[in-house]
C-alpha cells in the first residue's frame, strides 16, 4: 500500500490537545450559571458547528433565543484558555513530519474559528507543513456537511476519494465520508464512538496507523 494522495487532519483533539481548552471553557460557561458540566454535556458538543453548539447550549442552559450570544461568550472563554498553553497530541508532530517528509500533501480541517486555529498552531509552532487550513466558518456549511473537506481537497489539488481524513468526532467522520474521503477514526474524548469511520485506531501512536496510511 502506498501513501494516499493527501492526508487531512482535524484539529481539536486530533492534531492538537485543544479539546481540553474547549472543555474547560464549556465548564466555565456552565459554572457561571450554577450548572454542572457533565460528560454527557461534552459528548453533545464535541465536534459540532457553532450553530449546532449554540442551540445545544441555549437548551441546556435554559436561555432560549441566546444561542449566538452564548457562542460568543464561549469563544471568548476558549481563547483565554488557549493562551494558557496548548500541546500537540501525542504522536502528532512525528506523524506530520513523516508524511511531510514523504511529500504527502497535508491539510487541517476544523469547525473552529480561523483565528483560533491559527493561534493554536502558532503556539505549538506548527502549521508550515500544511498546504491548506480550512475553518468551517469559512465555507457554506461546516461539518457534518462535506464542504470543509471538499474545499481542502480543492486547495490541495487532489480528488477526495484518493485522500484520507483523520477524525476524532462523529461529526467530523460524517463530514469526511460525505466528501468521499477514507476516514481513520482516532477517539480522544471518553465515550465517543466512531462507528462510521472506515478504520479506528487508539491514538496517533497506534502501531497500526502507519500501515493504514501506507507508510509501512
Amino acid at each position: 500500500m502506498s501513501p494516499p494522495a493527501a492526508v487531512l487532519f482535524d484539529n481539536d483533539g486530533l492534531l492538537l490537545d485543544t479539546e481540553s481548552a474547549w472543555s474547560r471553557a464549556e465548564r466555565a460557561l456552565f459554572e457561571r450559571r450554577g450548572r454542572e458540566f457533565t460528560l454527557q454535556s461534552k459528548l453533545e458538543l464535541v465536534g459540532t458547528s457553532a450553530e449546532i453548539a449554540g442551540g445545544i447550549l441555549a437548551l441546556r442552559l435554559h436561555e432560549p433565543g441566546r444561542a449566538a450570544e452564548l457562542i460568543r461568550e464561549l469563544d471568548a472563554l476558549v481563547f483565554e484558555e488557549l493562551e494558557g498553553g496548548v500541546e500537540a497530541m501525542v504522536g502528532a508532530r512525528e506523524l506530520v513530519a513523516e508524511l511531510h517528509g514523504r511529500g504527502v500533501p497535508l491539510a487541517l480541517v476544523s469547525n473552529s474559528p480561523q483565528a483560533f486555529i491559527e493561534r493554536a498552531l502558532e503556539l505549538v509552532e506548527m502549521g508550515g507543513e500544511f498546504g491548506a487550513i480550512v475553518s468551517g466558518h469559512e465555507v457554506a456549511s461546516p461539518k457534518p456537511a462535506p464542504d470543509p473537506y471538499l474545499h481542502a481537497c480543492e486547495l490541495l489539488g487532489v480528488e477526495p476519494d484518493a485522500a484520507i481524513a483523520l477524525e476524532d468526532s462523529p461529526t467530523g467522520v460524517a463530514a469526511a465520508r460525505a466528501a468521499g474521503l477514507s476516514v481513520i477514526g482516532v477517539p480522544s474524548v471518553p465515550g465517543v464512538t466512531l462507528d462510521e469511520a472506515h478504520v479506528v485506531v487508539s491514538s496517533l501512536e497506534d502501531p497500526a496507523l502507519p500501515r493504514h496510511l501506507g507508510l509501512a
